[in-house]
């Protein structure tokens, strides 16, 4: 992997992580066509440049975050946790995060060797993100607002997100399901679902980088890391502000067809 390699993929990566089309499955796709192995290494930058898109959200998404984590604290302290909106959402935060933090844990390695034949995954996960965002589309009513988010609407995003830890399943497309099958209209689904996601995200993106400063030679790696870190936090960050805006007037119906057709297309080439 080189210095192109690593900006092509922070791209793609900052382009495909929130938009609901499967960036892993992207990034598979991208990886093969650079003639890229499988191995560890590159498995670890796709994971590690997620952090990119990851602080970018959180730069984003800064005044929901801080006042989320204050409130939560004030709430706490003040014995009184659930006093007001932003102290309930940093509850639903750990509600929706504890589902796939564990299984993500427990099935890690699995994971890893399921990043083996990444075509093929990318082509299954495609296709099935086409129809997962088609039904939600077709079936949900996608009225309620973020202000109106439980207990269940958390955990329905907290146990969709687990579809997203196997390779190519879009997090972005599973999570904001998981909030339209509850009910939150297309925004406020893909408002929840990046301040659901943000965790787990965070977390999986420094557990690689601890693996990958672990590993040797990790000197000659970090240019390329840096650059696909960086570009991909660029470039997230218009895709979210981009989403936000398709969103409020449009359906998930064109991506559902986008992964619909790239993923037949990625299954019969592979």
């Amino acid at each position: 992997m080189n210095l192109l390699h690593a900006l092509i993929l922070g791209i793609v990566q900052g382009l495909t992580e929130f938009i609901p089309v499967s960036s892993t499955a992207h990034l598979f796709i991208a990886s093969s066509l650079l003639g890229l192995p499988a191995d560890d290494r590159t498995f670890s930058f796709n994971v590690i440049i997620q952090l990119g898109t990851v602080l970018a959200m959180i730069i984003f998404f800064w005044h929901d975050i801080w006042e989320i984590t204050w409130s939560f604290l004030l709430g706490i302290l003040h014995k009184k946790p659930f006093e007001n909106l932003n102290a309930r959402l940093g509850w639903l935060v750990i509600v929706a995060t504890i589902p796939a933090g564990l299984i993500g844990l427990l099935l890690n390695k699995f994971v890893k060797d399921m990043s083996g034949a990444p075509l093929f995954w990318a082509s299954i996960r495609l296709l099935f993100t086409s129809i997962l965002l088609a039904v939600v589309e077709y079936f949900d009513k996608k009225s309620r607002t973020l202000e109106t988010a439980t207990w269940l609407d958390a955990l329905a995003v907290g146990l969709f997100q687990v579809l997203a830890i196997f390779p190519g399943a879009s997090r972005s497309g599973s999570t904001m399901a998981g909030a339209m099958f509850r009910g939150l209209h297309r925004s406020s689904a893909a408002r929840f679902a990046y301040l659901m996601s943000a965790p787990i995200l965070l977390a999986a993106g420094l557990y690689e980088t601890i693996e990958v400063i672990l590993q040797p030679n990790t000197t000659e790696f970090l240019p390329i890391l840096l650059t696909g870190f960086v570009t991909s936090g660029i470039v997230g960050w218009f895709a979210i502000r981009w989403l936000l805006g398709y969103l409020r007037q449009h359906s998930l119906y064109v991506f559902s067809a986008y992964c619909l057709i790239a993923g037949i297309v990625v299954f019969i080439i592979r």
